[in-house]
């Protein structure tokens, strides 16, 4: 036989009474006088941070340089724009701030913004206290759930490039600012001793010769693996051989030199003082960078398809006249200066010219967008 237990009215409203002050409870958030904490990692070419989402108020960044060269941060959005100074590899800095509810932009500044373009940037959203999603971490290297959301896509960007004026061939010798770049190349590790070996008989020369030919291509940036690349070369060097160039694919992996990065790079700071890639070249501003492979001929003899080619129009370097290198730093000048630099294979022979290799200017050049 079944007993029946009555419930007392007074206990029944309690307990609906305790449900309802559970159901109404919001999600908790720090105490208004606890910062929030966000760990920020800077390396070759990425930002992580430990949280993809944080409540609204005062955070301090903690930030790591895990990277090869120095880098910064910078925290932009909701009418804040504020900086770390640069941090060198190893070291650590902090940023506190107090932060209002959106989505805010970390970047590295160092280069004006050339860090940046390579990819070293991420979002973090800020909630508003009232809001039901509570901050979560992440593991470095991941995306959260409930996070920051991913940006737009960026559209393809391209560029065409046409060579023009005086034509030279540039030959190997002493690199014009050795003390400039002495303390730079401290940074370089394993490649520091093939590079100090360039400072006395390198491709950045002012051993010219005057030389002819024509270079167009056209190159589109769509980020990664998937960037591209179409264009000829023709020119003649000092022993009277002709050469043509054809490139059609462009070189994603270990470009030398330090730190790595390949493709096409539209807008770029680097070489010189920057210590982005090798400072036995001026500082210098690009409209364009390339590295590629492609199919060289010598006087309409295929020598190899798998050139190694590296492209840049940028910022003037050489001077009118006898063509020396005229600055250390270039980066200000006018971007009219189209360098071609064509290296043999992995593991192919040199190439049948002085030093091994082909550099070639077009001193007066130009840029426009392609027609689509």
């Amino acid at each position: 036989m079944m007993h029946r237990h009555a419930v007392p009215s007074r206990n029944v409203a309690g307990a609906l009474l305790a449900a309802v002050a559970l159901a109404a409870t919001p999600p908790r958030h720090r105490a208004p006088s606890a910062p929030a904490v966000v760990s920020a990692k800077l390396s070759e070419w990425k930002v992580e941070l430990s949280e993809a989402t944080i409540a609204a108020g005062p955070v301090t960044f903690t930030i790591t340089n895990a990277g090869s060269i120095p880098h910064a941060l910078e925290v932009e959005g909701e009418r804040i724009e504020r900086e770390t100074p640069l941090i060198e590899p190893g070291a650590t800095a902090t940023l506190a701030l107090t932060l209002k509810p959106g989505t805010y932009e970390l970047y590295c500044p160092v280069g004006n913004d050339s860090h940046k373009k390579l990819g070293m940037e991420t979002h973090l959203t800020v909630a508003g206290s009232g809001s039901a999603e509570a901050p979560g971490a992440v593991e470095y290297g991941t995306t959260a759930l409930g996070g920051s959301p991913a940006p737009a896509a960026a559209s393809v960007q391209a560029i065409r490039v046409t060579g023009g004026g005086p034509v030279i061939q540039i030959l190997p010798g002493p690199f014009p600012f050795p003390d400039s770049a002495a303390p730079i190349l401290q940074a370089f590790g394993d490649e520091r001793e093939g590079l100090e070996s360039q400072v006395k008989n390198g491709p950045y020369s002012n051993n010219v010769v005057r030389s002819r030919g024509t270079f167009a291509f056209t190159a589109w940036d769509e980020g990664a693996v998937r960037d591209s690349v179409d264009g000829v070369a023709e020119f003649a060097t000092q022993d009277g051989a002709h050469w043509k160039l054809v490139i059609d694919r462009v070189q994603t992996k270990d470009v030398p030199h330090h730190p790595r990065f390949g493709g096409v790079i539209l807008g770029l700071y680097y070489h010189g003082v920057t210590q982005v890639h090798t400072p036995l070249v001026p500082t210098i501003n690009s409209a364009v960078a390339v590295w590629a492979f492609g199919h060289l001929y010598r006087n309409d003899v295929l020598v190899t398809d798998n050139a190694m080619v590296h492209v840049m129009l940028l910022s003037r370097t050489r001077r009118d006249g006898d063509f020396a290198l005229a600055c250390w730093d270039c980066s200000k000048n006018k971007i009219e200066e189209l360098q071609l630099q064509i290296l043999p294979g992995p593991g192919e022979p040199k190439f049948a010219a002085p030093g091994g290799f082909l550099f070639v200017n077009w001193e007066k050049s130009s840029s426009r967008k392609p027609a689509s």
